[in-house]
């Protein structure tokens, strides 16, 4: 059953995982395998949040679901009985769900504390409804939730020898959630969420409803230029993490630093036209990133 729960793992990160499993390439097969059933854990909680399918209260119950049935299993390990796990019928139980073996081992196996999972749980479950974030310190909590506690698993998965290492992971997670954030601006609007701190928007003259109206201008280049400059700042302190790694953790967050750094300077590249197409890097540059990572170790 655990080995059949992992494979389930891989086939869902080599479908979805469009920019991760490149970076998943770098790592020795026990490493990778494990991170194959952390993405999962992200990959389900994110659509559970995204199924459009449903609607806001069901989505929100269908979470909590998930978490319970997440609590279940970590806290029974390996010897958890799938057939009792707790959920309402209603909204799925998640009981039997393929992916829960392969999570509950992961996490046993680098002793991952489970208010990480949770907190992932929490942010994905801030992006049910529209919201506006205020400051850059709001920001940096929302990240926390969806990123950086993210980080802070890959960390445990990939082995960190000083606990300066923590900090630095949550900044590495806060540094490839705000360019995720600069790429989706105009899709994540549609969507009633704007990540851009109002702060920020005030001091450049740049409105919501400048961005619903896709507008492109001095005030907008300025306002992305800022925004592009602070994730930078993110990217330079991620890399004081690579020391404080166990050796097979290094590639993997060197590929993942070059990805989305790539992405970012993709961005910037288009001089901020981040509306009238998707911003992304080709597949080929990716695996160029991957193998130049796993050369270099």
């Amino acid at each position: 059953m655990l080995s059949a729960s992992y494979e389930y793992c891989r086939e869902l990160t080599e479908r979805t995982a469009h920019n991760f499993r490149y970076s998943f390439m770098t790592l020795p097969p026990e490493i990778r395998r494990s991170m194959n059933a952390l993405y999962a854990f992200n990959r389900i909680t994110d659509d559970l949040g995204d199924d459009d399918e449903f609607p806001v209260e069901l989505r929100q119950a269908r979470l909590e679901a998930w978490r319970t049935s997440m609590k279940f299993i970590l806290n029974r390990g390996g010897d958890a009985d799938l057939d009792h796990v707790p959920g309402t019928a209603e909204i799925g139980t998640f009981a039997e769900h393929p992916s829960h073996l392969a999570i509950a081992d992961m996490v046993a196996r680098h002793h991952i504390p489970h208010e990480y999972l949770f907190a992932v749980i929490d942010g994905v479950a801030m992006d049910l409804n529209p919201f506006r974030i205020d400051t850059f310190s709001d920001l940096e909590r929302y990240c926390y939730r969806v990123a950086g506690a993210v980080g802070l698993c890959c960390i445990h998965v990939w082995g960190f020898r000083d606990q300066r290492a923590i900090p630095l992971a949550i900044d590495c997670g806060l540094a490839l959630q705000l360019t995720n954030i600069l790429r989706d601006i105009g899709e994540d609007s549609d969507g009633g969420r704007i990540y851009l701190p109002k702060e920020d928007l005030d001091r450049f003259g740049y409105s919501a409803n400048d961005i619903k109206a896709r507008t492109v201008d001095e005030r907008f280049i300025e306002l992305m230029r800022f925004q592009s400059e602070r994730a930078k700042s993110y990217y330079a302190r991620s890399e004081g993490l690579l020391q404080y790694l166990e050796p097979p953790g290094r590639p993997i967050l060197r590929a993942m630093l070059d990805i989305y750094g790539g992405l970012l300077r993709e961005i910037e590249r288009r001089k901020f036209d981040i509306y009238s197409k998707r911003a992304s890097v080709p597949k080929w540059k990716k695996i160029w990133f991957a193998v130049r990572a796993m050369v270099s170790r």
